[in-house]
């Protein structure tokens, strides 16, 4: 998967704000989360035996659709990361 190049409004950690230890905590929790949503859709079956009855280019279509339904998920995971980086770097 290519790494993002996508630049977060990441939050400034400061005394009237929320703790940087709460937000570490929160991310991380939103990481794992989608880790475990991951492995989930990894092992869910996608087998062209399901799609041939519906002609040629479903299976393909329903793996590109997966595909870019993990790249969606890894697209919130690395903004749950780069909270997680920023809240890490403050407590």
């Amino acid at each position: 998967m290519p790494a993002t190049t996508t630049t977060y409004t990441l939050p400034t950690i400061h005394l009237n704000g929320t703790g940087a230890q709460s937000l570490a905590d929160e991310y991380h929790a939103v990481y794992q989360a989608i880790d475990r949503a991951c492995e989930a859709l990894a092992t869910a079956t996608c087998n062209a035996r399901d799609f041939y009855p519906q002609g040629n280019g479903a299976y393909q279509q329903a793996r590109k659709e997966r595909d870019d339904a993990f790249l969606k998920l890894k697209e919130v995971q690395n903004l749950a990361e780069a909270w997680m980086v920023r809240a890490s770097g403050d407590i």
